[in-house]
């Protein structure tokens, strides 16, 4: 990299050192930094009309939204004996147009100024006078130069981001635009390639100075679009450069033990379940089988719904393991899934002579002691914990099999700690929140995926519907009812405030109102996270055992628990969940044969909004989606009961990053591309990715060596799970 690059921004025209601090706030240091803070928007005069034009199209019903620059020529503030109005005139070259504001007064009288330009955004309405006016529009200043070059030549103006630490020292739209355009004409040709030669020409993709220039100055669409390709395409290829090579690593290393699978122990246990597995489980426990007589480890996803069966197909590849006389682990994220784990896996085997252990953070010292000896020596056969597994003090004698629950609550750091521990063993990871296409290929590319895509034949789909809060006596009336029938009840509060103090107060005084009034003739049970896991554990067993008829509860439920006659959720202030929590929750009611229900309160405007919704997610825009969150999640919870196809719209709605973490992956952000829009990109990055460390897993081709350079350069703390680093 040329040494101009590295200089502070300082140095630059119209910056100095007060500037640069402000910068420097908001992570922008060198002249390199500056180069690569890309615009967030561009007008282009293609999508530009005239205020005549706006006119004609008004009168002829026109509802969408339209830009259009002008000129201020007026400003007035209209006082009301309670409220204030302020309307600013405008013009362009073919007549004028007024802007109003109700709200934030102040701040647009001080923004709009007689003489400033400004292209301005909104849907046109018609005064009663017959005035053409843009009501709250959104707006860019540009400056007059600005403003006549576009017009005339067609140039598409950058908009980038302004923060306050920039505001602060008087840096505005178009200063910001200035010293950005002085940066990139005078120093984007010292930028060195990040991209191998032959990537280049193989992909057709522009070289990184040609893309730096054209993504903050484009001539045309073209240009600006193959910029936006060159940055999202290296962004996604390194991202996926690190995925293959984790899991090249994986598949160069090889078992120190073998496994056969022994058919007479597995068909004792498949003839002592109550049921029949699912094809989809057959076809699944083929593909475990297969990697675990192979002599690399097995590094499997394995996907399905809630109650789709994971737990069965989990445990059988444990029984294999264990039938070889090696160890299995079943790791969980919390105490009281994997006591639950514990309890039912010791029932399904209580005819098979193995066995099985629980070691957690809560045990007596005494207890804690006996189960690590056992483990030590090997008497302990399926060991099932939380994190308490990868604890120092904790031996393993002969592990051959992995399982991880609920795969994304773990690090990709804590799941090396476990396999440290093993000989090489075969990893499961099991999750119940479906994981959508293009984050499986991106997240988890080093993993093969099994999918588990149907539901046991007794599975009745969750009747899910939507009630205002006012309905709620009449919910109450219906749980009632369904008590006599054999019914029980999951009655959900959110946690209003991220205090512990507030959760416990919320579910105690919602408890308490409960068994006073509405539910009085009820028994009623309490659950919280403020609870031991113990304390936790005994009220759920309680309610297995019917001692309770409802179950008062924040999300602390939310994960695995299995109480087959809970047929009825009611999940309040619904708006306040995820979609993928919010299907979670309904996972745990219908485990039985019972028809089962789900029950989203929430407020009346919801209710109304969420039925007049036309549903298509499909078509409808970012702006409608940003608009219709809470909408479109209650919409979509009455609509579909397949975790599959929520997790897509889940995606789209709260986007990767939120939905599994990269950093809980081992992976780096993406900062430029967005995996939900970029599919297209992000098959090529991965395809060209995954070629090239499969030909030159050490990346020690001359033509490789940028790559070796960049990684190392720019992922090095991410470098660990591979052999380059």
């Amino acid at each position: 990299m040329s040494g101009n690059l590295t200089k502070s921004i300082q140095y630059l025209k119209s910056v100095g050192p007060k500037r640069a601090e402000a910068f420097s706030k908001i992570g922008i240091r060198t002249i390199k930094d500056l180069l690569f803070y890309f615009p967030t928007k561009y007008l282009d005069r293609s999508t530009i009309l005239n205020s005549i034009k706006v006119l004609q199209f008004v009168r002829q019903g026109y509802q969408g939204e339209v830009t259009i620059i002008g000129k201020v020529i007026s400003k007035e503030l209209i006082k009301y004996s309670r409220k204030s109005i302020f309307k600013i005139r405008m013009k362009d070259s073919t007549g004028t147009f007024e802007c109003i504001w109700f709200q934030s007064i102040k701040y647009f009288y001080d923004t709009f100024n007689e003489g400033d330009y400004f292209a301005v955004s909104a849907k046109p309405v018609l005064t009663k006078y017959g005035h053409l006016q843009f009501v709250h529009p959104d707006f860019d200043r540009l400056s007059e130069k600005e403003s006549s070059d576009f017009l005339n030549t067609g140039k598409i103006i950058p908009f980038y981001r302004v923060p306050k630490e920039l505001r602060e020292k008087n840096l505005g739209d178009f200063s910001l635009r200035k010293i950005i355009y002085q940066a990139v004409e005078i120093f984007a040709d010292e930028l060195n390639e990040t991209l191998p030669e032959y990537i280049l020409k193989e992909k057709n993709i522009l070289p990184i100075n040609e893309a730096i220039k054209n993504i903050h100055f484009p001539n045309s669409n073209d240009a600006l679009n193959a910029a936006k390709k060159r940055i999202k395409f290296e962004e996604l290829f390194y991202f996926e450069c690190l995925v293959a090579l984790r899991k090249n690593l994986i598949e160069n290393r090889r078992k120190s033990f073998t496994i056969k699978v022994k058919p007479e122990p597995i068909k004792k246990f498949l003839n002592s379940l109550p049921f029949q597995l699912t094809k989809a489980q057959l076809k699944v426990l083929h593909e475990i089988r297969l990697d675990l007589e192979s002599n690399k480890p097995m590094n499997r996803l394995l996907q399905g719904d809630v109650g789709s069966g994971k737990t069965i197909v989990a445990l059988i590849s444990m029984l294999i393991a264990v039938t070889n006389g090696y160890q299995a682990i079943l790791m969980a994220p919390t105490e009281i899934l994997a006591d639950q784990h514990y309890k039912n896996i010791s029932k399904l085997l209580k005819n098979m002579n193995i066995n099985v252990c629980l070691l957690i953070g809560g045990q007596k010292k005494s207890d804690r002691e006996r189960i690590l000896n056992d483990i030590k020596n090997g008497t302990a056969q399926i060991i099932i914990g939380t994190h308490a597994l990868i604890e120092e003090n904790v031996e393993f004698n002969k592990v051959a099999l992995i399982v991880i629950d609920e795969q994304h609550r773990f690090g990709v750091l804590q799941r090396s700690e476990l396999i440290k521990k093993g000989l090489n063993p075969d990893v499961l990871v099991m999750t119940a929140t479906p994981i959508p296409r293009t984050l499986s290929l991106t997240l988890y590319g080093d993993l093969e995926v099994s999918i588990i895509d149907e539901m046991p034949a007794n599975k009745k789909p969750v009747k899910t519907v939507l009630r205002s809060e006012k309905k709620l006596p009449e919910v109450y009336k219906f749980i009632k009812e369904k008590t006599k029938e054999g019914y029980q009840t999951f009655l959900v509060y959110p946690i209003i405030e991220e205090s512990e103090k507030s959760e416990l107060k919320a579910a105690e005084s919602y408890y308490k109102e409960l068994k006073e009034n509405y539910l009085y003739d009820l028994r009623i049970g309490l659950i919280h996270g403020r609870m031991k896991w113990q304390e936790k554990e005994k009220v759920m067993l309680d309610f297995a055992e019917k001692k309770y008829d409802v179950l008062v509860s924040t999300t602390v439920i939310e994960v695995g628990i299995d109480i087959p006659d809970a047929n009825i959720i009611v999940i309040n202030d619904a708006e306040r969940f995820g979609l993928a929590q919010l299907h979670q929750l309904r996972g745990r009611v219908g485990r039985g044969s019972k028809q089962a229900y789900c029950i989203l309160i929430t407020k009346e405007e919801f209710v109304s909004k969420t039925t007049q919704l036309n549903f298509n997610f499909e078509y409808l825009s970012p702006a409608q989606i940003e608009k219709n969150k809470t909408i479109i999640r209650l919409n979509s919870m009455l609509i579909h009961n397949n975790g599959f196809e929520l997790a897509e719209i889940d995606l789209k709605l709260r986007g990767p990053g939120d939905i599994f973490g990269t950093k809980q992956s081992g992976l780096p952000d993406l900062k430029y591309s967005d995996i939900t829009e970029d599919v297209d990109i992000l098959y090529e990055a991965k395809e060209m990715a995954f070629n090239v460390i499969k030909t030159d897993p050490k990346l020690s081709l001359e033509k490789n060596f940028i790559i070796k350079k960049i990684l190392k350069e720019n992922y090095s703390n991410h470098l660990h799970l591979s052999q380059i680093a």
